[in-house]
């Protein structure tokens, strides 16, 4: 595999629904995990937790979970759940670091999925009540994303909504950097 630089990573990372089956190693697995690993928590205290489902009869009950627009997940290789919960990381005042934290784990393994040859798309449409009976996950934790994990596929898959076939075929607009950056106060943007 060639090395990607950094900036590379990040131009590639998209969020693609049209997916084909690829074998995950135990390998992959824990390289991603590794990764994850490294990312800054609040006093260290890495907050994360990731269930990685490769077999088939569990992705198969993990689909079951989805949402109605997330068909296109049937065609994942592996479903990473993305679980926190509050008592474990900093608690300052009224703000709660665990969501933020474990989104930087997630962060580094999607990138680093990314870096793999594979798609990792960050999902909000699940039941995490469902999730939670499949995954034998606690209660007391919060299941914040589904990561789909795949190879990308150039054929448009049919379970995509017509909406979603248009954003495989081109990158979606981001916002300019005048639109969230702020130089010294809120009130101040630049044009870069």
């Amino acid at each position: 595999m060639n090395e990607m630089s950094f900036g590379e990573v990040v131009q590639k990372r998209r969020a693609y629904r049209s997916l084909e089956k690829v074998e995950i190693t135990e390998e992959q697995v824990k390289e991603l995990a590794e990764t994850a690993q490294q990312a800054p928590s609040c006093y260290n205290n890495q907050p994360w937790n990731f269930v990685f489902v490769r077999k088939k009869e569990k992705l198969e009950e993990m689909y079951e979970v989805m949402s109605s627009t997330n068909e296109w997940t049937r065609n994942s290789s592996m479903i990473v759940a993305v679980f926190s919960k509050k008592d474990d990381d900093c608690v300052v005042k009224d703000r709660e670091y665990h969501q933020f934290d474990t989104g930087l784990g997630t962060a580094f393994l999607v990138l680093k999925a990314t870096e793999m040859g594979l798609v990792a798309h960050p999902i909000a449409g699940f039941d995490e009540g469902e999730t939670k009976k499949v995954l034998d996950i606690p209660d007391d934790y919060q299941v914040i994303t589904l990561v789909i994990v795949g190879k990308h596929s150039e054929e448009i898959k049919d379970e995509l909504t017509e909406h979603q076939a248009k954003t495989e075929k081109e990158r979606p607009e981001r916002n300019t950097l005048d639109e969230f950056v702020h130089l010294d106060d809120f009130g101040r943007t630049e044009n870069f």
